[in-house]
């Protein structure tokens, strides 16, 4: 049975997700997948877990389910670092993810999802800010996984990849993960592309599979992420698997 270290998010009452804890775990494991969930903690996701009291409701909930009780924390959002230790720790795994990135001269956080973008922008100086991002968010974050590395604003998502990110910025982003000993997550959501992988898996960073499912047909499938780490050569078993692998010490 293949392990799935990240991200099906639960559907209970603080989640974005369209499946409540029993029918996730029925779901993923039809697909002969051990279900984990990594639910949003955030201030600044709409639905999220929004408060360190929720955090540990959260936790509460899936303490009574046999799953990976993983969180998907915004790097942008402050939540993260007010969580204290003794919590997280009841955590099998942390996921960091960047749905926001500071770009030099906005007063707020370009953010992944919003249909605005900056007229003055343009394509290249914002990838030189998300990369900055990114080597920041490795120095500061004490998670296990980066979630959906590729994944870049609605303005910018009809431009190949392969473009925006140039084998320069994919140096600088698997050297940061490779120094704060950070997983590159092979998402089937927000799908990157062989090049970035391919060099991630070249400097040793580990690889994590992740299905970032929120309905039914989509938790637990794992048919792209797995199918491209194992064309790499990358065996099944040395994949991100917390139970295997532990979790970084939370230092804030």
């Amino acid at each position: 049975m293949t392990w799935e270290p990240l991200d099906c998010h639960a559907h209970t009452t603080m989640s974005d997700g369209a499946l409540d804890v029993d029918e996730l775990v029925a779901a993923v494991r039809a697909r002969g997948v051990r279900p984990s969930v990594a639910d949003h903690i955030s201030r600044d996701v709409s639905g999220a877990i929004a408060s360190v009291d929720a955090v540990r409701t959260y936790l509460d909930t899936l303490d009574r389910y046999p799953v990976a009780r993983g969180g998907e924390f915004c790097w942008h959002d402050a939540l993260w670092r007010e969580l204290p230790a003794d919590l997280a720790a009841r955590f099998t795994h942390h996921v960091g993810s960047l749905h926001a990135v500071h770009v030099p001269g906005l007063e707020r956080p370009l953010n992944m999802f919003s249909r605005r973008f900056p007229e003055h922008l343009d394509a290249q100086a914002y990838m030189d800010a998300h990369v900055d991002s990114v080597e920041r968010f490795a120095r500061e974050m004490p998670v296990d996984i980066l979630a959906h590395p590729t994944l870049l604003p609605l303005a910018l998502r009809d431009r190949p990849l392969e473009e925006l990110w140039t084998e320069a910025r994919e140096e600088r982003a698997v050297d940061a993960l490779f120094r704060a000993g950070i997983a590159f997550e092979v998402s089937n959501r927000y799908r990157p592309h062989l090049r970035f992988v391919r060099r991630a898996v070249d400097r040793g960073v580990r690889l994590s599979l992740g299905s970032d499912g929120h309905q039914p047909d989509q938790v637990g499938d794992l048919s792209f992420p797995i199918a491209m780490t194992r064309s790499l050569g990358v065996p099944d078993d040395q994949l991100y698997d917390p139970a295997v692998h532990g979790s970084r010490p939370w230092r804030v």
